[in-house]
């Protein structure tokens, strides 16, 4: 659909901007509270984790020159005794997309301009029996608006976590047909073929929902269902880590985790969208590439 006014347009832009950045300080400071209650295990003796926060700036180009820059945004990354790795990023770029991306973006058939803002979250966890996870809610304005996000989960070991999954869909569902009945079956859907390894003809994991140029023509309905799924997220997954970071595991369980951290890097290389949008559009390469696990192995 056509853009509102660019007064409009630009309160719409501030508004999910920072609803963005601080869902990213709420999810923070939720996982640094995980890191301070565990209770036992290999790493219990570790120092809590904590949030190590890094600015990035989006080099100039095309008609940003004249600004200085395209935008950027922040990195917030722990190491810690629960999380293996976690990162937290929220950006805001804008900028023309290149001759050769151009088109490929609904709205940018008569003008190559953008502007994108979001928050993206990935966890490898230590705990081989807490399921890795993936989250990401954006905007993104070209000659039109919309959109897209969603948020998947990945145990280790699928056969054994089914009560994870259930809880992780019930969730997102409930999230779902408050804003819209159709939406689940149908997000539902959209994430079990995107988050697919044709190559292995496998699930990267046990899935969630995916939706994307989400434009009912109802912006204020858009926006609040794509806030109304960061605070599913914030809600469920917390609840699952505490009830699995306990749980003691063997070098077995190790190995199996390493490997299908495999597919994992596997999936985000080869099929990932976001990676390939990121790296088209000059985003910053270390924040892009977050996703993948500090360690991982192929049989």
């Amino acid at each position: 659909m056509s853009l509102p006014d660019a007064e409009t347009v630009a309160q719409h832009k501030s508004a999910a901007s920072k609803w963005f950045e601080a869902l990213r300080a709420r999810i923070c400071a939720e996982f640094e509270a995980i890191e301070d209650s565990l209770a036992t295990g290999p790493h219990q003796d570790l120092a809590p984790g904590r949030f190590s926060r890094k600015a990035w700036v989006r080099p100039a180009v095309n008609d940003d020159a004249s600004s200085g820059s395209g935008g950027g945004g922040a990195m917030a990354t722990m190491r810690g005794r629960v999380f293996e790795k976690v990162g937290v990023n929220v950006s805001i770029v804008h900028g023309q997309f290149s001759d050769q991306f151009r088109g490929q973006i609904p709205g940018t058939e008569e003008d190559a301009s953008f502007w994108a803002s979001g928050v993206s979250l990935v966890a490898h966890m230590r705990n081989p029996h807490v399921p890795a996870v993936h989250m990401n809610t954006r905007h993104i304005v070209t000659g039109q608006a919309w959109f897209g996000g969603g948020a998947d989960l990945t145990p280790m070991f699928p056969e054994n976590h089914a009560d994870d999954a259930a809880s992780f869909h019930a969730a997102l569902q409930s999230t779902c047909d408050r804003a819209d009945p159709s939406y689940y079956p149908r997000f539902k859907e959209w994430c079990d073929e995107y988050f697919y390894l044709p190559h292995r003809d496998e699930p990267r994991g046990m899935g969630g929902i995916f939706y994307d140029k989400l434009d009912t023509g109802d912006w204020d309905a858009d926006f609040a269902f794509t806030k109304s799924v960061g605070e599913a997220f914030l809600d469920i997954y917390p609840r699952i880590v505490r009830s699995r970071m306990d749980q003691p595991w063997t070098d077995a369980d190790r190995e199996g985790q390493l490997i299908k951290r495999g597919r994992y890097v596997e999936f985000n290389l080869l099929h990932d969208r976001g990676t390939k949008f990121g790296l088209m559009t000059g985003g910053n390469t270390e924040a892009i590439l977050m996703s993948m696990p500090p360690e991982a192995k192929w049989p």
